[in-house]
């Protein structure tokens, strides 16, 4: 673990964590998601983010950060924020940053959020980004799905839907999946004193925000219990001490019980999404150079050629 890790789980231990768990305004809460995005995380250089509409009122961002290897190919990027809080605009340092070590378009659907728009409206506006980039002429082969905490989870959930369907996509990149909205990871009490950012006692509240009485265990809000027939490579990076390190590591026992290959890659001591920090700690420059390669290579670009 590095000085720099060090000193960021530190920093949001004292801080962030004590503010998560006593906010109880979620115009408050998303406000500070966006100001983090804003004002706090690193955009890379030559950064392009352009608006995409994708019709029925889902808009979507753009994003590319220096060469593209080969048009028509992209990733799917869905953001986290607990289905409550998040967008592009939030994401975009780590949307440019990924980019740019892939050397591939990403775009990011602004889907919407609860509990103004609860389950299944997030599914559905990923879906609903899936199907515009068919309509614009990518190919299922030529996109990959990104997501991380919820939206890893989001991502894993469309993944389902895709393969029950026969139409899977190139792959899957995960950061952090909340995968189990049930809580039944033992890693939720385990680690709610190791994780140095998520408050685990804030994770029902947040589940009754998004489900507003739908059941929990429902494959289509909980991955870790839906079906992946054929189903394509998935790389799931994940810290061992935060409190939804269970729900990466079943998510790959249940991936691979479907013949898939799955890589997880366990990170020691990291903040939940500690991706989000490339610039600030090595951990995250690493995670994503690792990220970026598997998505070329779920993509059949040329290994080693992403920009580092």
């Amino acid at each position: 673990m590095s000085l720099r890790l060090r000193g960021l789980n530190w920093g949001l231990r004292w801080f962030a964590k004590p503010r998560l768990a006593r906010l109880r305004a979620l115009g408050v809460v998303r406000r500070d998601v966006e100001r983090v995005g804003g004002a706090v995380l690193r955009r890379p250089p030559f950064l392009c983010a352009l608006q995409v509409d994708f019709g029925a009122g889902l808009a979507a961002l753009s994003v590319r950060s220096g060469l593209v290897d080969r048009p028509g190919t992209v990733g799917l990027y869905l953001h986290g924020g607990a289905y409550i809080a998040g967008s592009p605009r939030a994401y975009l340092p780590l949307l440019g940053r990924l980019a740019r070590l892939a050397r591939v378009e990403i775009v990011a659907p602004d889907y919407r959020l609860a509990p103004e728009h609860p389950f299944p409206a997030a599914l559905h506006d990923a879906e609903a980004a899936w199907a515009a980039l068919l309509a614009r002429g990518y190919a299922p082969g030529n996109i990959v799905l990104i997501g991380d905490s919820a939206g890893g989870g989001l991502a894993l959930a469309l993944l389902a839907r895709l393969c029950g369907r026969a139409m899977p996509p190139a792959g899957v990149v995960v950061f952090s999946p909340w995968t189990d909205l049930t809580g039944s990871g033992a890693s939720v009490v385990e680690n709610q004193h190791r994780d140095s950012m998520l408050v685990a006692a804030r994770l029902p509240e947040t589940v009754a925000m998004y489900l507003q009485g739908h059941r929990a265990d429902d494959p289509e809000v909980s991955p870790l219990f839906a079906e992946f027939p054929d189903c394509p490579p998935v790389l799931i990076q994940l810290s061992d001490s935060e409190i939804l390190r269970d729900d990466g590591l079943r998510m790959a026992d249940r991936l691979r019980a479907f013949g898939a290959e799955v890589t997880v890659q366990t990170w020691p001591s990291a903040p939940h999404v500690w991706q989000m920090f490339d610039g600030y700690i090595p951990e995250a420059r690493a995670a994503l150079q690792d990220a970026a390669q598997a998505m070329r290579t779920m993509l059949r670009l040329s290994p080693g050629s992403g920009d580092s």
